[in-house]
């Protein structure tokens, strides 16, 4: 786990200017899915939006510490597990 742990505080973090990148996709995100619920639109067309807006800015700007921190928590899981 000591590795892990390491390899953590090791990796460098998102650049400052992609999470200003993502911080304005994801409140764009949000607004529009706000305008749509007050036009009243169904509840599932707005999280339908929601999901795949979502899932295309993944695309688009990676979290890659998101995925680390997946990733180490997998192989922890899988050191422990045996």
């Amino acid at each position: 786990m000591g590795a892990i742990v390491k390899e953590q505080s090791i990796c460098t973090s998102m650049d400052a200017k992609t999470r200003l990148q993502r911080v304005e996709a994801l409140e764009t995100i949000k607004n529009k899915a706000l305008e749509k619920a007050e036009r009243g639109e169904d509840s599932l067309e707005v999280r339908d939006f929601v999901t795949s807006a979502k899932k295309e800015l993944a695309y688009e700007l990676p979290d890659e510490d998101a995925f680390r921190k997946a990733m180490n928590a997998t192989l922890a899981y899988k050191a422990k597990k045996g």
